[in-house]
């Protein structure tokens, strides 16, 4: 897609299937769920119902008939803002889908393999996974070993081993396989996997109402009553004072007085607050997040406090080579260079950060190994090294690299012996929270690669603007004080908590909602279900595991815990853009009454000739027929006028509560009194000049 299609707010496709979705929504079911546009279509029918019954009569009504139709047309303009909003939505389904399709598997038959996408497996079918491989569905080893990365599932760093038998032969969709393969039986039936469930969250248009919209919502529907109950008493006012007057020239009529109650009631806020609320949940989809709810976009606009899980949210979540550090008797040059050597060909992220390292810190080049015979040997998840055996001046050096206890073995099978100085280099980096990796040369141990969480890059300086937006930033480790404060201070939150356990965690939030905080939590973790669910906006990450994506209230796809920002953002504007335009929509209703109500009481109290009220028709509309009509017309044009800006908010300005009011009160109050008396008047100049009138 183009940078300029991306920029386009609704294409052609998304306007006729709006417009198909308009007259499916005049289901009576539907339209009872907003009772401020249930009451405009009870007035379309009844409407209808008397021209039809005037026609059959040959009294035929041309004037009751332009009103029945403008009815109509607003009710299909507001189900024409909700459906645009839905469809919108939905079409983020079908690129879930596309994701989902993209996988593929192999679809092991005994001896061999059939490539099949990982959409059209079945519970039961087997598949084989390689090195490389991205496992295809929920499932578990029945044949072989090999080492998965599980980060997308449970933030931590290292691989696993997963192998046939015991405990460990459960695998999950989206992990990794990383050295050797294996065979996989799939326990997880089509339409059960997480992205199903996503895409059904994105499919379904039942959304919750969020509390802000209840209220609004009930102030609406009061409203509604109280001009229902007004108008409803207006046919015998109006009766009363035409035998007073002697006058006959009342439009008192039953289709006026259900355009003037359509006039008077806040039609506009009431067609365009469903779809304000899909907007909201449909920007985040924009920006790769899934929001299961209108409510969690509308909390995180109230956020004052956000938690974040470290490993795999504030790090990287693979360990990463930071440092190599030699023995006594080798220097670090010797050390970066056998360790280039012996993860060439190891693939798995920590392998490829060392060799980045050696390559960039100390200028080791794959030149070296040009016209030299050579053995790589893999990471293997049995032997927990990689390697290379290179022949050099005629000898065979060995160079290897792995887990402590592992390179320990090899090399005292070698006849070496580790030196104090090495396993104590190692004690350290394992008490500050990394990871230890032996280098050995033939017999000798050189180093120690130290693997250490990586802070992702640039998250110091997002933090810096959610603490510019008041949010209070706070990390969540299960590290010990002393590495938590490290990290805590390279990535600059506000603070941190340390050795930190699922029941912590809830008491944290809890304890920060009980001093009337809204509170965000960003975490990935099976220990971190508790919190999200806890917290008032939880964001999941996509590469977490399944507990946490679903006590999560969403969803972020690219897995970027300084994505709140957008999140926040996204919730503040939907109560902006709700406040805004329900400011106008309340304003534009001084217009209609200068419209309609000289109108209806034009020939009644009649003083020296001229009506009383004619100085409220300060438009000078050009008759009572066409200033009615004008009204009706311009309230139904109002709502797909604004359709674009319900669909793509208010812009979001950083400003507090008063500030907000009084810049509604100043644009979209005066301007929903303005632009009325603009519209109506250009509306009368047209239908009179047309001849509608």
């Amino acid at each position: 897609m183009s940078h300029h299609s991306k920029n386009i707010l609704f294409t052609k496709k998304d306007i006729l299937k709006g417009i198909h979705d308009s007259f499916k929504k005049l289901n009576p079911r539907d339209q009872i769920r907003n009772p401020v546009m249930f009451i405009v279509f009870i007035g379309a029918i009844m409407t209808s119902a008397i021209v039809s019954y005037e026609s059959w009569l040959g009294h035929f009504s041309g004037f009751n008939l332009q009103i029945a139709i403008w009815l109509w047309v607003t009710v299909l303009f507001a189900n024409f803002a909700e459906a645009i909003a839905e469809g919108k939505g939905k079409a983020q389904a079908e690129s879930l889908k596309n994701v989902k399709s993209e996988t593929m598997a192999k679809l092991w038959t005994g001896k061999t393999h059939v490539l099949i996408s990982a959409a059209e497996l079945n519970k039961g079918e087997v598949v084989l996974c390689e090195a490389g491989d991205v496992i295809p569905g929920d499932g578990e080893v029945v044949e072989g070993i090999a080492s998965v990365d599980e980060s997308a599932i449970t933030g931590e760093s290292a691989p696993v081993i997963r192998e046939s038998g015991g405990d460990r032969s459960a695998v999950t969709a989206g992990t990794k396989v990383i050295s050797d393969r294996i065979i996989i039986r799939i326990t997880a039936a089509q339409g059960e996997t997480y992205i199903d469930k996503l895409i059904s969250m994105v499919e379904g248009a039942n959304r919750q109402p969020t509390p802000n919209e209840i209220a609004l919502s009930t102030l609406l529907i009061g409203l509604t009553a109280i001009f229902l109950l007004a108008v409803g008493s207006l046919k015998g006012l109006m009766s009363y004072s035409e035998t007073q007057s002697n006058s006959v020239q009342s439009l008192a009529t039953i289709p006026v007085l259900i355009a003037l109650l359509v006039c008077l009631i806040p039609t506009t806020i009431g067609g365009l607050l469903s779809a304000i609320g899909i907007s909201g949940m449909e920007r985040l989809l924009k920006k790769n997040i899934i929001a299961k709810s209108g409510r969690a976009v509308e909390a995180a606009g109230d956020v004052d406090v956000l938690l974040l899980d470290k490993t795999g949210t504030i790090t990287i979540g693979n360990r990463q080579a930071s440092e190599f550090i030699p023995s006594s008797y080798s220097n670090a040059d010797d050390v970066a260079r056998a360790a280039f050597l012996a993860s060439i060909k190891d693939e798995t992220p920590e392998g490829r950060s060392i060799v980045k390292l050696a390559e960039i810190g100390h200028k080791i080049q794959n030149i070296e190994l040009k016209n030299q015979a050579m053995t790589f040997i893999p990471f293997s998840a049995e032997t927990r090294m990689s390697g290379l055996d290179l022949t050099e001046a005629g000898e065979v050096q060995y160079y290897r690299k792995g887990a402590p206890d592992s390179v320990t073995k090899w090399i005292t099978n070698q006849g070496g012996q580790v030196h104090p100085i090495i396993k104590n280099a190692a004690e350290k980096i394992a008490k500050s929270g990394g990871t230890p990796l032996f280098v050995a040369h033939n017999n000798k141990v050189l180093g120690v690669i130290h693997l250490k969480d990586i802070v992702k890059a640039g998250i110091k300086e997002r933090f810096l603007e959610l603490r510019k937006m008041g949010i209070k930033t706070v990390m969540i480790t299960g590290d010990n004080p002393i590495t938590a404060a490290a990290i805590a201070a390279e990535a600059g939150v506000d603070d941190f908590l340390a050795e930190a356990t699922p029941e912590s965690k809830m008491n944290k939030i809890r304890e920060e909602q009980r001093a009337g905080r809204m509170v965000a939590m960003v975490g990935d973790g099976t220990n971190d279900a508790p919190a999200l669910a806890q917290a008032d906006v939880g964001v999941a990450m996509n590469t977490g595991t399944q507990a946490a994506r679903e006590a999560g209230n969403m969803v972020d796809l690219d897995s970027n815990p300084t994505k709140l920002i957008e999140v926040v953002e996204t919730g503040k504007q939907l109560l902006m853009t709700r406040g805004a335009l329900t400011t106008f929509s309340m304003a534009n209703d001084v217009a209609k009454y200068f419209a309609i109500l000289p109108a209806l009481f034009t020939g009644i109290y009649i003083v020296n000739n001229i009506p009383a009220l004619k100085s409220l028709d300060v438009m000078s509309l050009h008759s009572a027929q066409s200033a009615i009509l004008s009204a009706v017309i311009f309230n139904a044009l109002i709502i797909i006028v604004l359709i674009p800006l319900a669909l793509k908010g208010v812009p979001y300005r950083s400003l507090s509560a008063k500030e907000i009011l009084r810049r509604n009160l100043l644009i979209y109050g005066i301007g929903g009194i303005i632009v009325p008396f603009i519209g109506i008047k250009l509306i009368d100049l047209f239908i009179v000049g047309i001849g509608l009138i």
